[in-house]
């Protein structure tokens, strides 16, 4: 195969090192030109939740968003990279719905939970950060979500070609907001870059990627796996209302955190704009998105409840996770973050 010479840019991502077989065989393949080698049963026989399949996939989803320095455009659809995809697509899914066996199939049923805030937040990550976190711990939390972040509602649009009438309308109002409104000063993404300057981090497009965890990488790559299959299109709809309903809640703890440990302007506003924005969003994803899409296609009700459980679900491990290590006073990333003057 004959590679393309592609122009480098700092919008894109830069290649890290694989984390085991699939991964090694994705990065080598993109790097090469070549197909990817490696065990016929490798994405079979994997841990859908372990680093090694969670970076491959990673990996191959991001030629769908702004590719790799150095890595022919082409490649996005290379057939021997959407083979493995596929197949290692296939285990991830499967082990959600066998996680999610038991969860609810109706819309109401799966959203009344996150509709009230619990009583007792004890177990809430962005209330731990709000009551007692320290700037480390919040810098690590920025460094962590920048992964998705820098290209916040990218993954959702994927589903606007793929809704008609009032869901498709409301979808686009919410991302025109996600979108800064017409304003590139205002995009949630670059909103969120100033936040990362404010606590001494690297704003570069993908640039802690290698110090990214696993069960970080599955809550980027859910998103991903829905938003590319329309098959997939009701679950993708549930993520998104998933996150508008959660968000407003969240986003006015982590505020409060921020000003707290007196991180700076930007970084309180990106979650101070959050906590309005999403309250509104919460209204129009409900009743006019979902409302709409299942008015059009009612068959899709249980693929909107499993894509609002598969979020609750894997943003529960990554909370989970995240405070595990913290109580051991261990970094969350897979390596602890430079110090930077001034800061934790």
């Amino acid at each position: 195969m004959t590679v393309r010479a592609t122009f480098t840019s700092d919008t894109c991502a830069t290649l890290v090192e694989g984390r085991g077989p699939l991964s090694t065989a994705v990065v080598t393949s993109l790097l090469t030109g070549d197909p990817p080698v490696c065990a016929d049963d490798a994405a079979e026989g994997a841990d859908p939740w372990g680093e090694d399949l969670q970076l491959a996939l990673y990996l191959l989803y991001e030629l769908h968003y702004r590719g790799f320095d150095s890595v022919d455009d082409e490649r996005e659809w290379d057939p021997d990279l959407l083979r493995l995809r596929r197949q290692m697509e296939d285990r991830f899914l499967r082990a959600l719905r066998a996680d999610l066996s038991d969860a609810p199939t109706r819309v109401e049923e799966a959203f009344a939970p996150l509709l009230v805030e619990p009583v007792d937040l004890g177990d809430s990550l962005s209330h731990q950060l709000e009551k007692s976190g320290e700037l480390w711990q919040l810098r690590e939390y920025a460094a962590l979500r920048s992964l998705y972040h820098l290209k916040e509602a990218d993954p959702h649009a994927w589903v606007i070609p793929r809704l008609t009438g009032r869901s498709k309308a409301a979808m686009v109002a919410i991302e025109y907001d996600e979108f800064g409104a017409g304003r590139a000063d205002r995009i949630h993404a670059r909103l969120f870059a100033d936040l990362m300057q404010d606590l001494g981090l690297d704003s570069r497009y993908g640039h802690y990627l290698h110090q990214a965890p696993a069960p970080l990488l599955a809550t980027v790559n859910v998103m991903s796996l829905f938003g590319l299959h329309r098959a997939l299109r009701g679950a993708l709809v549930g993520h998104f209302a998933c996150v508008e309903v959660t968000s407003s809640p969240g986003s006015r703890r982590l505020a409060n955190a921020m000003r707290r440990c007196e991180a700076g302007k930007a970084a309180v506003h990106f979650y101070a704009e959050h906590v309005e924005a999403d309250a509104v969003h919460e209204q129009l994803v409900r009743h006019d998105v979902i409302g709409g899409l299942l008015t059009h296609e009612p068959g899709l009700e249980a693929d909107i409840a499993f894509g609002c459980a598969a979020t609750v679900l894997l943003e529960d491990r990554l909370g989970a996770f995240i405070k595990a290590k913290w109580k051991e006073q261990q970094s969350a990333l897979r390596t602890p973050l430079p110090p930077r003057d001034g800061l934790g």
